[in-house]
C-alpha cells in the first residue's frame, strides 16, 4: 500500500490545473538573481529600498558590531532567559519612532498576525476584516473564539454599514486591513477607517504595514504616516523582513496591550527568539530609516513609470504602488508569461490559487529602489513583445 498515494494525486491534480509550485535555487548579485544559468533583474523579491543587495551596507554594520553582540541565537524564549538588552532597545526605539507608548517585536510577520488576534479576540469580539487582508491574518481570525464578517476589498460603504448593524451586539469589534495589499498593490484609505473606528466607542482598528513600513512617509513609518493616523490605529504593526531587508515583526501599540501579549500570545510565549545579532542589524538599519528618502523617491518614480508603461500597453492597473501586477486570469497562462519574461532577463514568478482567487493568476512586478529607469524601459518592452504573440 502506498502510504503517499493520495498527496501523490493532489500533486498531480495541482500540475495539470497549473498549480504546482517548484523551489528554485538562485544566487543574488546586487538587484539580479543567478537561476538555473542565467541572470535576470529580480522582480520577485520585496527588498522595496534595495537594501539587502547594498553591501556596503553590510560592511558598515560589520565594522561597527562589538563582538560580544555576535551572538547567533538567543536560545531560549524570552519569557525565560532570551531576553537580551538589545531587545528592549530596539522596541524603544520603534515606540519613540511612532510616537506610542510601547512596541513589541516578533520573530516574523506571520507569527505577528496569526497570534495577536487570537490574543486580544475573544468571544465577546468581532472582527470584522477586508475581504483580501493576507493569509496570516486569516489563519489568526480562525484561531480566535472571534466571530468574524469579511467586507468587499476596500468597500468602506459596506464597512460602515456592517459597523452600524453589529457595534451594539458585541462588546469589542476589531477591523483587520492592511494599508498596501501585496497581490494587488492597492493602498487602503486609513484616514476613513479610522474615522469609523472614531465613531464607536468599542471599535478599534489593526493595520497590518508590511508593504508600507519603510516605502512610505517621510520618514519612512509607512502609510499611517503619510496619511497622518499612526495616533489613531491601535495595533499598528509592520514587517522588518520587506524594505528594512531585517527579519521579525513588530506591533506598536498602548503599554497594556504590549504587557497582555506578553502573557498570552502563543507564538510570542513558546517561540525562541530571533538571535540577538539580528536585532543589531534590524537596529542598524532602523537608525538609517528616516534619511532614506532619496531611495523611496526613487522608487517611486520607477513605480509611476511601469503602471504608466503598461496602460499604455492596455493592461488595466489598480496599483498604485511599488508592487505592480499584471493579471494573466489562467494558471498556466500565468506560468507561460513567467517563462517567457525569465528567458528574456527577468525573474518574475507566476502567482496562482490559493494565494489569489480562481481566474485571477498573475505575474506580480516588485520593485526595488536598486533598479534603473532603463530597467523598468526594458521590461515594459519585454512585456509588449510576449504579449503581442
Amino acid at each position: 500500500m502506498d502510504r503517499d498515494a493520495y498527496l501523490k494525486e493532489e500533486l498531480c491534480r495541482l500540475e495539470s490545473e497549473g498549480n504546482l509550485r517548484h523551489l528554485t535555487p538562485a544566487g543574488h548579485e546586487g538587484s539580479h538573481v543567478i537561476a538555473e544559468g542565467r541572470k535576470m533583474l529580480n522582480l520577485s523579491s520585496n527588498d522595496y529600498l534595495g537594501l539587502a543587495a547594498d553591501v556596503s551596507l553590510r560592511r558598515e554594520f560589520m565594522e561597527r558590531l562589538d563582538p560580544g553582540d555576535f551572538v547567533m541565537s538567543s536560545s531560549s524564549s524570552r519569557s525565560l532567559s532570551g531576553e537580551f538588552p538589545v531587545y528592549g532597545q530596539v522596541e524603544d526605539k520603534l515606540s519613540e519612532m511612532f510616537g506610542k507608548e510601547a512596541a513589541l517585536v516578533f520573530n516574523s510577520g506571520y507569527h505577528m498576525n496569526l497570534g495577536i488576534l487570537p490574543a486580544v479576540a475573544g468571544k465577546d469580539t468581532l472582527v470584522v476584516a477586508d475581504k483580501l487582508v493576507h493569509a496570516s491574518m486569516i489563519d489568526g481570525i480562525r484561531l480566535s473564539a472571534a466571530g468574524a464578517i469579511r467586507f468587499r476589498h476596500n468597500d468602506m460603504t459596506q464597512l460602515g454599514n456592517i459597523l452600524e448593524k453589529e457595534h451594539g451586539r458585541h462588546r469589542r469589534i476589531i477591523i483587520a486591513a492592511e494599508s498596501v495589499y501585496s497581490m494587488d498593490g492597492d493602498r487602503a484609505d486609513l484616514r476613513m477607517l479610522c474615522e469609523f473606528k472614531k465613531r464607536y466607542d468599542n471599535v478599534f482598528l489593526y493595520v497590518d504595514e508590511a508593504h508600507a513600513f519603510g516605502v512610505f512617509g517621510e520618514n519612512g513609518l509607512g502609510l499611517a504616516e503619510e496619511q497622518g493616523c499612526i495616533r489613531d490605529i491601535d495595533y499598528l504593526c509592520g514587517t522588518f523582513g520587506k524594505a528594512l531587508a531585517s527579519m521579525g515583526g513588530f506591533v506598536v501599540c498602548s503599554r497594556t496591550v504590549r504587557e497582555y501579549l506578553i502573557n498570552r500570545m502563543r507564538p510570542f510565549i513558546f517561540s525562541t527568539a530571533l538571535p540577538p545579532v539580528n536585532w543589531r542589524w534590524t537596529e542598524f538599519l532602523l537608525g538609517k530609516l528616516s534619511g532614506m528618502k532619496d531611495r523611496r523617491e526613487h522608487l517611486a518614480m520607477l513605480s509611476a513609470r511601469l503602471r504608466s508603461g503598461l496602460e499604455d500597453l492596455g493592461f488595466g492597473m489598480v496599483s498604485d504602488t511599488q508592487i505592480v501586477p499584471l493579471t494573466a486570469g489562467e494558471s498556466k497562462v500565468a506560468v507561460r508569461l513567467a517563462s517567457e519574461l525569465q528567458a528574456a532577463g527577468f525573474f518574475v514568478l507566476p502567482v496562482r490559487p490559493p494565494t489569489v482567487p480562481e481566474g485571477s493568476s498573475r505575474l506580480r512586478f516588485s520593485l526595488t529602489a536598486g533598479m534603473t529607469a532603463a530597467d523598468i524601459a526594458a521590461l515594459t518592452d519585454a512585456v509588449r513583445k510576449i504579449t503581442a504573440l
